[in-house]
């Protein structure tokens, strides 16, 4: 069975990071040379190691509310669920495993969401969803699909660059309260370029690998310095060959009522430091909070048991109600992967589809 070397996972984690370094510093903090950095990373991407995508903060595209849903559909009602969820338009993830699926919506009010939930139980596609609905102008996604965490403590590293990346929060250029001003025609270009760019990419042929911010257009990368998109690579679990006879290959996720008390940082901090469990996705809704995080199907060392704080007491100090659904990895296929093209406006993306300054013409860029 294939097995990653210890390069592949050196050179993985700091792809995870999605840091804007210069390629001298990424290869300083891997420490391998740079002729097997450039393969590894190549391989990473042909292989389905990774994906790289350009996630938009979602209030300057009038959809400030996401939904996160939790579907457990009725087995003989399975591909009907997939293709009403797949067709919802701000649906940008659909995970579907062979009992759960995992949906993420980009919605314009927070009663958009209650529309689709609604649907699958009156058409009896599945039964009454776990739903974590959210406003994304406040930190109520601080972790977002960011595996970081994760790998390195799969592989050992003593710490991790840039995790954890969450989605939205406070805006550069905006008051504090008040929405950003209406996009103009050229900015709905810029993030339309950036949405469409890993899509553009593979129909043009080329590689994953050079889906990255390196050589974009000033806007684009103007876009990317304010927070308004941020450039992510993303692990996909299910493709990723074991280390050293270590496997994240099962999918959690867990949700619950916080108690009066609890503070979701605290939870993430004795989790992360004690419990040596990274969350890939954290949201804190007003009443319900929910987890997704990797698990191993083999059990870990007795030396680490015994170092680690367990992790089902944690939970129970911070949420009732606890519900934890967990499946392999390797039955999660992607469905809708992080497809945040389908939030641009029909409109918008004709009128802004040709545009492009001569200031962008002149100023690509730099590489290396």
């Amino acid at each position: 069975m294939r097995t990653l070397t210890e390069s592949e996972a050196r050179v993985i984690s700091v792809l995870l990071a999605s840091r804007p370094d210069r390629e001298r510093e990424r290869l300083r903090v891997v420490a391998v040379p740079r002729s097997t950095y450039h393969a590894v990373r190549r391989r990473a991407y042909e292989e389905g190691w990774l994906r790289d995508r350009y996630v938009p903060h979602p209030v300057p595209l009038g959809r400030p509310v996401v939904s996160f849903v939790v579907l457990r559909p009725y087995a003989d009602r399975f591909e009907e669920m997939v293709r009403l969820v797949s067709a919802e338009p701000g649906a940008v993830v659909l995970w579907a495993g062979a009992q759960i699926a995992l949906a993420v919506l980009f919605c314009a009010k927070a009663s958009d969401p209650r529309r689709l939930t609604d649907r699958l139980v009156k058409q009896r596609l599945a039964p009454e969803p776990s739903t974590v609905t959210v406003r994304t102008d406040g930190p109520s996604v601080p972790v977002y699909f960011d595996f970081e965490g994760l790998w390195c403590n799969v592989v050992g590293l003593p710490g991790t660059l840039a995790y954890p990346h969450g989605l939205g929060g406070g805006m550069d250029g905006s008051e504090e309260g008040e929405p950003p001003a209406a996009l103009s025609t050229h900015q709905w270009w810029a993030i339309g370029e950036l949405l469409r760019r890993p899509f553009s990419a593979a129909e043009q042929g080329r590689g994953g690998h050079l889906v990255g911010p390196l050589g974009l257009p000033f806007s684009q990368r103007r876009l990317l310095q304010r927070g308004w998109v941020v450039h992510r690579s993303i692990l996909d679990p299910s493709r990723l060959p074991p280390y050293q006879g270590k496997a994240a290959d099962q999918v959690v996720l867990i949700s619950g009522l916080p108690k009066p008390e609890a503070r979701p940082e605290a939870l993430f901090a004795t989790l992360s430091r004690e419990s040596r469990v990274f969350p890939f996705l954290f949201v804190v809704g007003a009443d319900r909070w929910l987890l997704g995080a990797m698990g191993g199907s083999a059990p870990p060392p007795e030396e680490l048991r015994a170092n680690r704080r367990p992790v089902l007491p944690t939970l129970r100090e911070f949420l009732e109600g606890i519900e934890i659904v967990q499946e392999p990895a390797a039955g999660f296929r992607a469905l809708v992967d992080h497809r945040y093209d389908r939030l641009l406006p029909p409109e918008q993306t004709r009128r802004s589809g040709s545009v492009a300054t001569t200031a962008d013409q002149r100023s690509p860029g730099r590489v290396g």
